[in-house]
């Protein structure tokens, strides 16, 4: 009698425990999505020697109606500015595919996006320099603004990265020409090398 209680119980635990087991969800987490941008706008505005902007602004872009991300040939525009000039550059993105504005979605979440500006036009003897002109609640930086500073007569690669969910705080991060910027994390929602000419 004992062991057919015993053998019972085992039983029944069994048939609880592939109940529970069979009630879980073999669905993945829901993972946070990059951006699509398929347009990416850098816009100059010269500045004074007081800081506030003179002249017409000049627009350089790059495009892929695609996704940029893609690497399907992107059409993209050689920047062409003036040497001894500080300029305001300021950067709106777009996604053409589902007609939204990602520039207003990246404002909207700060926290949780960064700029790097990279490539040979800030390395070795630079012919840029960038200062951040923008920050987040918590004061760090995001890169939607800032001044650029065009110190030479050349042609070199700028190249813009724009991090999403990285650590803010990690040490670095607060560096526009920071190589190491996967160390702090996150995923790349935009990566692309624009050609650039100082005049």
């Amino acid at each position: 009698m004992k062991n057919y209680r015993f053998n019972y119980l085992v039983l029944a635990f069994s048939a609880i425990s592939v109940l529970f087991s069979s009630c879980k969800s073999d669905d993945p987490e829901p993972e946070n999505e990059g951006e699509v941008i398929t347009e990416v706008t850098l816009k100059f505005t010269e500045l004074n020697s007081a800081g506030a902007p003179v002249g017409t602004p000049v627009e350089f872009k790059a495009t892929d109606p695609d996704g940029l991300e893609l690497g399907n040939g992107p059409t993209i525009q050689t920047i062409a500015l003036s040497r001894g000039k500080t300029y305001l550059m300021e950067i709106f993105l777009f996604n053409g595919i589902e007609n939204e504005d990602i520039t207003e979605e990246i404002r909207e979440e700060k926290e949780d996006h960064q700029f790097f500006f990279l490539g040979s036009a800030f390395s070795g003897t630079p012919l840029l320099s960038y200062t951040y002109g923008d920050e987040d609640i918590d004061g760090n930086p995001v890169g939607l603004r800032g001044n650029v500073q065009t110190l030479g007569f050349n042609a070199a690669q700028m190249r813009v990265v724009l991090r999403h969910d990285l650590n803010k705080n990690f040490a670095g991060a607060n560096n526009p020409n920071w190589e190491n910027f996967v160390q702090a994390g996150g995923e790349t929602d935009l990566d692309i090398t624009f050609p650039v000419v100082l005049n």
